[in-house]
């Protein structure tokens, strides 16, 4: 069984380029609160953080790595408008023993949460800012997961 959480960055301010949009001061706050949240999980101890190269996205990651202590790569491939059925590809020919968060954007984690747990091309959720989804799955593909939890700003 493995376990995946779905984050959306934080609220970012207005701004061009899109890749430079920088988080609000509440949007630190909720990417704070979003780490504390993702640290309390012990499902997801020792995960591996994706996140888009977006600075709002970076900037979540960041505060996610350090309440989690987890490794950061970032993929060039998860930004807003990226191939929801390739990253679906991808992450069904990773091992899954080992947890996965990925920080991302609308609409690609709406449609990403919604192609797992649903299996339809169609199917998507919408994500408040610093909104997680986690979900359990033997096998990262098109209707295969299950949500185990979706919470949003403020976090307990």
């Amino acid at each position: 069984m493995g376990w995946l959480a779905v984050v959306r960055h934080g609220e970012a301010g207005p701004g061009r380029p899109d890749r430079g949009r920088r988080l609000t001061p509440r949007g630190e706050h909720e990417a704070q609160g979003a780490g504390r949240w993702l640290a309390a999980r012990p499902e997801l101890e020792g995960a591996m953080v994706w996140a888009s190269p977006y600075d709002r996205a970076q900037q979540t990651a960041q505060a996610v790595v350090e309440a989690t202590r987890c490794d950061l790569e970032t993929v060039d491939t998860i930004t807003p408008d990226d191939d929801v059925d390739a990253l679906v590809e991808r992450l069904t020919a990773l091992e899954v023993s080992r947890p996965l968060i990925i920080v991302s954007h609308m609409p690609l984690v709406g449609a990403l949460v919604g192609r797992l747990v649903e299996g339809s091309p169609g199917a998507g959720i919408a994500f408040p800012t610093a909104g997680i989804a986690l979900l359990e799955a033997d096998v990262w593909a098109a209707g295969c997961a299950t949500s185990r939890a979706f919470v949003g700003p403020p976090y307990a």
